[in-house]
């Protein structure tokens, strides 16, 4: 069938760009009928025999299906805007379409087939699904090619003839158009969700379009390659735990289509970044199931789907026992793709999954961390989170050397995370200009000022620069990771090095190493914290937090001030902070000199007074 122009020169500029991942590409013929996206007809009677043997899977399957009949009871999504986005409206039809195809297939009850036949009606009504904010397009056409895939035999003709020219007309087709297409040469997580999205609209018309769904299909296959890339060489991901929950998944989401098909198609290579990614969520989470909340994530964690799939992959149950905490103590979410879930996790009992043995993960790459804990089985294990990197990343903040602390079952050291991105775009903040001198870094949240950093004579972070880790070790002894911060601090610093301990499991050390240049510098050091604070002494603050302590001591240098320092924003457009503070103190560090900056965080006061002397960075334990 003959489509727009525009497609060739779109397509032939991106394989100039991304030469072929191999000599076979996807070929239609044998295709299997629908259903063919991720799971064939059939292959039901695995997720039954999953459900049959273990109460958690029935516990899931049991909330899609009650999810579903609420749903029922709905009004189709409409086209109504937030801002410059339909993306809530899109996800909210890719949820209940992937929760009502799921329940017809796994019930036969045609309430899910008819109601979901509507949902589908409805969004292939809409005018658009507006390609100016691509992801919007990405996840409603992953919604509508589920729905005809999944529900293609109790679907009316004239349902399938609306939907395939929805997906095609309103999917397909604007990702030819340049003007719309940009994230097919991005790193980030719209290359991922795009891809995926676009993949699955050509997979479910193929048979009716097979020139230009054989080429989207070639394209997302090539264009793949390019965010998985950024996963090397240990798995970290540098958008942060919420994008690698939305980047990763669609991943996924999209691999795991392939893979289905492989008969078809060549499978992307997955490289060993990629896999180890399932390490890095795995260790993000503290001991009382809140993330490290770095970057655009907000607090909190949640299930991921994805994780299902690198455990069966990997034939590794342990990379589940964050998961397996967030089902049993934190409730069902209402993810979109929780039905790829029991795809994925079909098979895998949860009664198998143990706790890891590592207490530590190292992360190099783009946006290196390093996650340390005391205990996996104990929930009022220390657990410190240190991000080093670049504020340039997609999603970035100026966070670098900040880190996270939670200890006796409560987060002492805390990051904001992101405002809602339309609250500042509506307010008319360039919120997406990375530069140095862009608005981005006048928005409160964003900035070093209310991080657990430092801050060099009032000045904003390099946003080019980059410090990475320079050695780690898991001994139980000095259990620490070492960044190099000097990169993000040029013209400020002549060199900055942090390091961050957990000695003998009891306490937490943050130790900075300075070097300034021929001028002197004011260097403030800063934790933003949940707790109450009490200035104790000149060098001592109390924090207490559901009637818990936490203590600092400032060890080097010995005569600072402790002070406090409000939170609330300085611009009507930033958000509100309430039951927050920051805590710390400034020093005037002599030009052309050297200084430490040593500040002992003690549980419950643990170990005050039986420290010893902190050593020098270079003097910490390396594996």
């Amino acid at each position: 069938m003959k489509y727009t122009c525009c497609f060739f020169f779109s397509f032939a500029a991106l394989i100039l760009t991304f030469p072929p991942a191999g000599a076979q590409q996807f070929s239609s013929d044998k295709l299997p009928d629908h259903p063919r996206l991720l799971l064939f007809a059939g292959e039901e009677e695995k997720i039954r025999k999953t459900i049959e043997s273990d109460e958690i899977w029935a516990g899931i399957h049991n909330f899609i299906i009650s999810e579903s009949d609420r749903i029922i009871d709905l009004p189709p999504v409409k086209r109504v805007l937030t801002g410059r986005r339909l993306l809530d409206r899109s996800r909210e039809a890719l949820r209940r379409i992937f929760y009502l195809s799921y329940s017809w297939r796994m019930t036969l009850d045609s309430k899910y087939l008819e109601r979901a036949e509507r949902e589908l009606i409805a969004i292939s009504a809409f005018s658009d699904w507006n390609p100016s904010h691509f992801l919007d397009v990405a996840e409603m056409t992953m919604a509508a090619a589920i729905g005809y895939d999944w529900l293609y035999s109790g679907l009316s003709e004239p349902s399938r003839e609306i939907l395939k020219t929805a997906i095609l007309e309103k999917g397909l087709k604007p990702s030819l158009d340049p003007s719309f297409n940009s994230w097919l040469k991005a790193t980030h997580n719209w290359n991922q969700v795009c891809n995926a999205g676009m993949a699955y609209g050509a997979l479910a018309i193929i048979d009716d379009y097979k020139d230009l769904a054989t080429d989207i299909i070639e394209r997302a296959r090539i264009s793949i390659m390019l965010p998985m890339a950024d996963y090397e060489p240990d798995g970290a991901y540098p958008e942060g735990y919420s994008y690698w929950g939305y980047g990763t998944t669609f991943n996924i989401m999209l691999m795991s289509a392939f893979e289905k098909l492989s008969g078809n198609i060549t499978v992307p290579e997955i490289n060993s970044g990629f896999l180890r990614t399932a390490q890095y969520l795995l260790n993000m989470t503290g001991p009382a199931g809140i993330c490290f909340n770095y970057s655009d994530c907000g607090q909190g964690g949640s299930f991921h789907p994805a994780m299902l799939w690198f455990a069966g992959r990997l034939k590794d149950p342990s990379l589940l026992w964050s998961e397996k905490f967030h089902l049993l103590n934190k409730g069902l979410p209402s993810d979109r793709l929780m039905p790829a879930a029991m795809i994925w996790g079909a098979g895998i009992t949860m009664d198998e999954i143990g706790p890891p043995e590592s207490l530590i993960w190292v992360g190099q790459g783009k946006n290196p961390v390093a996650l340390m804990r005391t205990s996996w089985t104990d929930k009022e294990a220390i657990f410190v989170g240190m991000k080093a990197g670049s504020p340039s990343v997609n999603h970035g903040h100026m966070d670098i050397g900040s880190f996270v602390l939670d200890a006796i079952g409560e987060r002492w050291a805390m990051d904001f995370g992101p405002q809602d991105y339309n609250s500042l775009e509506t307010a008319g903040v360039n919120l997406w200009n990375m530069q140095q001198n862009s608005q981005r870094w006048e928005v409160f949240r964003y900035n070093n000022f209310v991080h657990n950093t430092l801050t060099v004579d009032s000045q904003l972070q390099v946003v080019s620069g980059y410090a990475p880790i320079v050695k780690y070790s898991g001994n139980p002894k000095m259990i620490n990771a070492v960044a190099d911060i000097s990169g993000i601090y040029t013209g400020q610093l002549k060199k900055a090095v942090r390091g961050i301990a957990i000695p003998e499991k009891k306490y937490v050390i943050v130790r900075d190493e300075i070097e300034t240049p021929e001028e002197k510098r004011t260097v403030r050091w800063t934790l933003l914290t949940p707790a109450e604070v009490a200035i104790t002494g000149k060098n001592t603050a109390e924090l207490s937090k559901n009637g818990k302590k936490m203590i600092l001591k400032v060890v080097s240098p010995s005569n600072v001030e402790m002070k406090t320092w409000s939170t609330k924003p300085p611009h009507e457009y930033d958000a509100e902070n309430p039951g927050t503070i920051l805590v710390g103190f400034e020093t005037v560090i002599p030009a052309n000199s050297k200084a430490t900056l040593t500040v002992i965080l003690f549980p419950d006061g643990t170990a005050v007074r039986k420290r010893s002397a902190v050593k020098k960075l270079a003097s910490w334990p390396s594996d």
